[in-house]
Order: C-alpha cells, then structure tokens, then sequence
C-alpha cells in the first residue's frame, strides 16, 4: 500500500474541516427533515438502515471524539511540527476505510454494531452535533504536533495512532457509511 506523502498540517487539518462540513451540510440537508419511518427503513439487501448508519457512526463517535479532545489537550511536549507524515498503521486503517479503496464488507466490532430500532431523530441530531464537535477539534489541532500527539484505538488501547491519522481515519469512516446511508434516498 503506498505510503501518503508528507503534507503541511494545515493544508491537510484544512483538508478533513472540509470534509466535515460537507459531512454536516449533507446530514442536514438528507437526513434532518425524513420522517421517522424512511430513517428506519432498513436497506433492500438487508443492511442497515440511515439510522444504523448514523447510530454506528456516533458509537465510533463518542469513543473517538473524547480521546481527540483529551490528545488535544494533553498533547505531546515536542515544537510544533508543520508537516504531516502519516504512520504506515495510520495510512493502512484510512486507506482500508476510503470509499472506493476496497469493496470488502468489514465485519464491526459488537459494541459497534447500532440496535435496528432507534430514536432516529436523536440518531439523526446526535450525529450533526458530533460532525460539529469534530470540527471543533480539528481547528483547535492547529496549534500542537499532529504527529508526536497520539491517540488509542478503539479496538486496541495499546495501538496508538498519531493525532493526524486519527482524524484522517475518522473522517473517511464517516464518509464511507454516509455514502452507504445516501444509498437509501434513491
């Protein structure tokens, strides 16, 4: 798998802001106003419906999003680095989540795996807010070493990835079941 080359930090924290607020815009635009009945509807094939979609989404969400902020600030004592190197366990978890990379169904951990039933506008706005907290922590990110800062993994706590990476992984996930829920509006 290659390698992502070195980018500045800015131009890539700009980069996934960018991706957040087309995540946000999207989710409100498709998903705040649907009636309770179409955010249920499970998908044709028998996968998730838009509110599993979202309720796995948060379950990664308020797992991910407490450390980020804790990374944040608790961030490592090394100056400031303006360039971002992805770490090779970083690169491979963004690039097998990437939309397109791999058409593999991955199975979800248990406590990742969203209840058919929900309160699917809770889902829905549990969802918008964790999008905005997001990009919250991705401008606060500015300031510290993205790459000397770590994060555990939800599957692993001894497995830590560098805070660039984190966002990066988060973000594609996010992208990959939005996709996978927008499937249900056609």
């Amino acid at each position: 798998m290659k390698q992502m080359k070195a980018i500045s930090k800015l131009e890539l924290l700009g980069m996934l802001e960018q991706e957040v607020e087309k995540h946000l815009a999207g989710a409100i635009s498709a998903f705040q106003n649907l009636p309770e009945e179409k955010l249920l509807h499970p998908a044709a094939d028998g996968g998730w419906s838009i509110a599993q979609c979202l309720a796995h989404l948060n379950s990664y969400g308020r797992y991910y999003l407490p450390a980020i902020r804790h990374a944040i600030l608790h961030p490592s004592d090394k100056p400031s680095n303006e360039k971002f190197n992805s770490g090779w366990i970083g690169n491979y978890f963004t690039k097998m989540m990437q939309p397109g990379n791999s058409t593999k169904k991955y199975k979800s951990p248990k406590d990742h795996v969203p209840a058919p039933n929900h309160n699917a506008c809770a889902v829905v706005a549990e969802f918008i807010q964790q999008q905005e907290e997001l990009m919250g922590c991705l401008r606060m990110a500015k300031g510290i070493d993205i790459n000397a800062t770590r994060v555990p993994v939800s599957i692993s706590k001894w497995i830590r990835l560098k805070l660039g990476d984190t966002f990066r992984f988060v973000v594609a996930h996010n992208e990959r079941h939005l996709l996978q829920a927008k499937r249900h509006l056609k």
